[in-house]
């Protein structure tokens, strides 16, 4: 098995270095998405995720390896507010998000975090963090080009990246085996290309040096409004992956202070970026699924792939090149990235020695999975819960009731 790289270890910069290359192409993909979404620059994004990570890791004192990228739980009712209100308007919605989070923070600093075991126990945070990996696995696909109805080119690329990672993390030994996916995106990056898929138009036209554009807040009420209630989505988000992550490095971080730091971090990494104008930032599920690939758990890493994501977003060319890593390679390997999601998941329930023959357990479980993957959404307003989110809320629902009546314990 490859031996585990620890929290506070640090490694030579020629083998940092990749590594931490390796999480900055896993969240590339992600970030970049959700600003092309709200049509805004994406370097600002790059921007603000690396500052966001370096306060992050100042805050939870370099205890949590994670990597905060753009939020996906805020597309729905940001894209709403944009076409009435527009953007400025929305980075109110985002500010104000960010001080939800670190009030929540503050009430598991109070109160501890015994009432969230209560509504939410490790049974249904394993069967959330399957639902993790499994709502992604469909976006993952698409992005490789594996849903057809039509195959080309980059489903082939797709599945060679893919194939490429896989034989790099099974069939090599030792810095090889730890940089599978960086060696896996490379060579289905040279396939691309070597298929004339990828277009170096803009590597060409775009200046070596370009700084972010920066957007200015204007509160709007109505805008606030609309955009809170995904906070939900990202808390419940948030508290499934510090226990996957916490399962991976074998370490307690859903406990004081480690949880209430980390949502204290991430609400104040979100208030800064809606203050510079990009967009909430979150935890990133593709960089927990680079940590159990890798085994390497150093928040150095994680420094080092902030700071280059910084740097990234000043330098012209280098941001264009990476952005023309072709969909279907960043889809190929986040095929594998997702699943590990899944397994650490079912890893989670089987550590836990979660039992099913509990009633409880079993039902809420149950209603986690189905939800979480069927598609089934719920409209709040301008708010859609769906899959994870909406499976959570369930879940907080019904172990409520449980534990107010009494019912189902047995």
């Amino acid at each position: 098995m490859q031996p585990v790289i620890k929290i506070n270890q640090n490694l030579p910069f020629y083998q940092k270095l990749p590594l931490s290359l390796q999480h900055v192409f896993a969240m590339f993909g992600s970030t970049i998405l959700v600003p092309m979404l709200f049509h805004i620059d994406p370097s600002l994004c790059l921007l603000c995720n690396g500052f966001g990570t370096l306060l992050y890791l100042f805050i939870t004192r370099n205890r949590i390896p994670a990597y905060l990228g753009s939020s996906f739980a805020f597309i729905a009712p940001v894209m709403l507010v944009i076409s009435k209100y527009g953007y400025s308007a929305a980075l109110s919605g985002f500010w104000v998000s960010g001080i939800i989070l670190i009030i929540l923070a503050g009430v598991i600093q109070r109160y501890g975090v015994n009432w969230i075991e209560k509504i939410l126990p490790s049974a249904s945070i394993g069967a959330i963090v399957i639902v993790i990996g499994l709502e992604l696995a469909p976006v993952a696909a698409k992005m490789a080009n594996f849903l057809g109805p039509v195959y080309d080119k980059n489903t082939l690329i797709g599945f060679i990246t893919l194939t490429a990672t896989i034989i790099f993390s099974l069939f090599f030994r030792g810095f090889i085996r730890v940089i599978a996916i960086l060696l896996g995106m490379f060579t289905g990056y040279i396939m691309a290309f070597l298929m004339g898929v990828v277009n170096f138009q803009d590597v060409y036209t775009t200046p070596w040096v370009k700084l972010p554009h920066w957007y200015s807040l204007h509160f709007n009420i109505n805008a606030i409004g609309m955009i809170i209630p995904a906070v939900l989505v990202v808390f419940a988000e948030h508290i499934g992956h510090l226990y996957v992550t916490g399962n991976i490095v074998n370490d307690n971080l859903v406990k004081r202070p480690w949880m209430n730091l980390s949502l204290f971090s991430n609400g104040a990494s979100t208030c800064v970026s809606a203050l510079m104008g990009s967009t909430p930032n979150t935890t990133y599920g593709e960089n927990i699924g680079v940590l159990a690939m890798t085994r390497v758990y150093s928040t150095y890493v994680i420094r080092l792939a902030a700071i280059i994501a910084i740097l990234l977003s000043f330098c012209g060319k280098l941001s264009a090149l990476i952005m023309s890593i072709p969909t279907s390679v960043i889809g190929g390997v986040s095929m594998l990235l997702f699943g590990v999601i899944a397994v650490s998941g079912i890893r989670m329930l089987v550590e836990k020695k979660a039992d099913f023959n509990n009633t409880h357990n079993l039902t809420v479980a149950a209603v986690i999975l189905v939800i979480g993957v069927s598609g089934v959404s719920l409209q709040i307003g301008t708010l859609q819960l769906k899959g994870m989110g909406l499976a959570c809320l369930f879940a907080i629902i019904i172990n409520l009731l449980i534990n107010i009546t009494g019912l189902g314990k047995k």
